[in-house]
C-alpha cells in the first residue's frame, strides 16, 4: 500500500546493515525539516508529531523524544513491570533532565531530530569503533550524546505517547538490559566531558545512573560473603535496600495516582 503511494519513499537495503547503518541511509535521503525516528515494534499515538513539533521550533532544541509505554503490557508478570520502568525512566529521570535541557538519551522508539544538525554529526555516528570493531548497539544513546556535545538542547514531550513490544521473558529481557548497559557506561565517557557545561543536578544523575546499579551489586554480594563467612543474617544490608526501594515506589505510586507502582519493588531482584 506505502510503495505505490508518493508521499512515502521506501528505501530497500540490498542486505541487513543494522540499524545504524539503515538510520544513515534515510537520512541522507530525507529532505525535510525534521527525521522522526520510529522503531518497527512501534505503534505512535496519532497525535505524536503533532505534540513533537512545537518543542523542535526553538532552533536551540536538536532532538525531543516522546514518552514509552509498552504495547503489551498485560501479558506477563514481566511486561507489567516494564511498562512501570519505561513510566519511571521518561516521567522522573527523562523529565527531570529536560529541566536542565539535557535528556541523556532520546530513546529510538519515538524520537524527532533536527535535520541540519544530523547531517553535521552523520560522519562521528557512522564511524563509531568500539573495542576495535564498529559499534552495533546503543544508537539512540550515543547520538543524543553527539547532539549535546554539538551545544543542542534535548528535550522530552510527555504528551507524545509511543507504544513498543517489550520482552516477554526474563531471558531477553537481561540481554537486553545488558546492551543498554554496555551502552550506558560506554558513552557515559563521552558524556563526561559535557557536564561542566551543564546543570549540576545533571552530574549528580549521571554519576547515580552508572555508580547506583554497581553499589547495589556490591551491597548485594557484601551480604551474601557475610552469611557465608560468618552465619550471621545481613538484616542491616537487607533492611536498607528495602526501605529504598519501598520509599521509592511509595513515592512514584502517590506522583502517579496508581497503586500498581506499589508493585515495582518486584524489580529490585531483576536490576
Amino acid at each position: 500500500t506505502y510503495a505505490r503511494d508518493p508521499m512515502f519513499n521506501i528505501i530497500l537495503l540490498p542486505e541487513n546493515v543494522g540499524k545504524r547503518r539503515a538510520q544513515i541511509a534515510a537520512i541522507r535521503r530525507s529532505s525535510g525539516d525534521l527525521v522522526l525516528n520510529v522503531d518497527s515494534d512501534t505503534i505512535l499515538a496519532s497525535d505524536v508529531i503533532a505534540k513533537l513539533v512545537p518543542k523542535m521550533q526553538d532552533p536551540a532544541v536538536g532532538a525531543a523524544m516522546g514518552q514509552l509505554t509498552a504495547s503489551n503490557r498485560s501479558d506477563t508478570w514481566l511486561t507489567r513491570l516494564i511498562d512501570m520502568e519505561y513510566w519511571l525512566a521518561c516521567n522522573e529521570e527523562r523529565a527531570a533532565q529536560a529541566r536542565f535541557g539535557a535528556v541523556m538519551c532520546c530513546c529510538g522508539p519515538c524520537a524527532m531530530y533536527r535535520r541540519s544538525a544530523l547531517l553535521s554529526l552523520l560522519d562521528q555516528y557512522e564511524s563509531q569503533f568500539f573495542r576495535g570493531k564498529p559499534s552495533d548497539f546503543g544508537e539512540d544513546r550515543h547520538l543524543t550524546i553527539l547532539m549535546l556535545k554539538a551545544g543542542f538542547r534535548t528535550e522530552y514531550v510527555p504528551g507524545a505517547i509511543a507504544a513498543t513490544v517489550v520482552p516477554d521473558r526474563l531471558g531477553p529481557y537481561l540481554r537486553q538490559q545488558l546492551r543498554w548497559a554496555r551502552s550506558t557506561f560506554r558513552d557515559t565517557l563521552l558524556g563526561l566531558r559535557l557536564l561542566p557545561g551543564l546543570d549540576r543536578y545533571l552530574t549528580l544523575d549521571v554519576v547515580g545512573q552508572n555508580l547506583g546499579p554497581l553499589l547495589l551489586a556490591l551491597s548485594v554480594l557484601t551480604g551474601l560473603a557475610e552469611l557465608a563467612l560468618t552465619d550471621t543474617v545481613p538484616w542491616w544490608t537487607g533492611l536498607m535496600i528495602v526501605s529504598m526501594t519501598i520509599i521509592r515506589c511509595t513515592v512514584v505510586a502517590f506522583r502517579a495516582r496508581q497503586l500498581r507502582f506499589l508493585c515495582f519493588s518486584l524489580h529490585t531482584f531483576i536490576n
